[in-house]
């Protein structure tokens, strides 16, 4: 009987592993969740903390106080060299004489032009007492206009008049003749102001040519340049202009120096621009298209009523002696704008109480403010 208990005890055995398989198969789905919600959880934890690395991460290279010290490495590095570099400072003069002849036109060194240097102009120490009245010769300026003489006349409480001392008048054609100049032998003009562009039409008119559509011109600055739209359509023409002198042209003359130019000029001109376009070599024709002529000054009672009389061309001047040969300066004072003025005043036998341009004051008004500030202290 033992013998046949044996086997009943194995099949016990085997039945203990199935159960067990059972009981574990039960449980699985219960350990499940439990599992899944802790991932969860974990999930749920790590996110915020690896934003928070990550943010660290961004805070940490803190690149502003780098750019700080980089730029102030820059200053200090540019600075020192200013600071010791003192014995440079001639060079920098030399620049800045170089850029005034530049800005005359001149692109590159080797086309630069001499230039000669101003004319040494002495001014009189007469006394300068209290100004009330202006007289200035130039036509009377428009309401709607800006002038700086009238903006004086407002600051400083003077009375600023304005009359022409001069006149322009166009030469006939019968007295152009007689320089026999063929103005369709010349393929380029130079202009030089708006007069010059007037009487050049006005006189291919009289003498009935038609001026042709390959003619070029060359016009000392943009204004006059623009103003012959008023005979010309301008875009279809060559058109070439500087900024306020000949010497702005200097480049563009000597591309067309295989043409012969022709200059409109006054009776009473600059000899600059005729040196100019000697010393070039250039072919050119001075055609006299106008004259200048004093102007009949006899409104003007006396010249006493003013205390300062303002000239800005030789002819003025010359017209003041004409219309009163019998004027003695006195305490009037004079003030002349260029060098030709100025020469021509002393000649006639006048004082030069104001001059300008000078090295303070580039403009006659300039200057006039400038002793108005001494003349008229309160």
């Amino acid at each position: 009987m033992a013998v046949k208990k044996k086997p009943l005890a194995k099949t016990k055995l085997k039945k203990v592993p199935a159960a067990k398989k059972k009981a574990a198969g039960k449980a699985k789905p219960k350990v499940t969740p439990k599992k899944t919600q802790a991932k969860k959880k974990v999930v749920v934890k790590t996110k915020p903390a690896a934003k928070k690395a990550v943010a660290k991460k961004i805070v940490k290279p803190a690149p502003k106080p780098i750019v700080k010290k980089t730029a102030v490495d820059k200053q200090k590095a540019v600075a020192k060299p200013v600071v010791k570099t003192q014995a440079a400072q001639p060079s920098k003069e030399s620049k800045v004489e170089t850029a005034k002849l530049v800005k005359t036109g001149v692109k590159t060194r080797k086309q630069l032009v001499a230039v000669p240097p101003p004319p040494v102009i002495e001014v009189s120490n007469w006394p300068k007492n209290k100004i009330r009245t202006i007289l200035i010769s130039q036509p009377k300026p428009a309401e709607t206009d800006k002038n700086p003489y009238v903006d004086l006349a407002h600051r400083y409480n003077i009375k600023a008049n304005f009359r022409q001392f001069i006149k322009i008048d166009g030469l006939p054609a019968k007295d152009f003749r007689s320089q026999r100049i063929d103005i369709l032998e010349h393929h380029a003009v130079i202009l030089t102001s708006r007069l010059a562009v007037d009487h050049y039409f006005r006189m291919c008119n009289e003498m009935r040519i038609t001026v042709p559509e390959t003619m070029k011109y060359f016009c000392i600055n943009e204004a006059t340049a623009y103003y012959l739209q008023k005979y010309i359509q301008y875009r279809k023409r060559k058109i070439f202009f500087g900024h306020q002198t000949i010497q702005d042209l200097v480049d563009v003359i000597r591309k067309n120096r295989e043409e012969k130019f022709l200059l409109p000029v006054s009776d009473v001109h600059k000899e600059q621009i005729v040196e100019f376009l000697d010393d070039l070599n250039i072919k050119y024709t001075k055609a006299v298209m106008y004259r200048t002529v004093s102007a009949d000054l006899s409104d003007i009672k006396d010249l006493k009523e003013y205390d300062v009389l303002v000239f800005f061309t030789p002819a003025g001047i010359r017209s003041l002696k004409h219309n009163f040969p019998n004027f003695k300066q006195g305490d009037t004072r004079i003030a002349c704008f260029g060098a030709a003025a100025a020469n021509e005043l002393k000649k006639l036998g006048y004082r030069l109480d104001i001059y300008a341009p000078n090295p303070k004051n580039p403009s006659m008004s300039g200057a006039i403010e400038e002793y108005l500030k001494e003349s008229n202290k309160r």
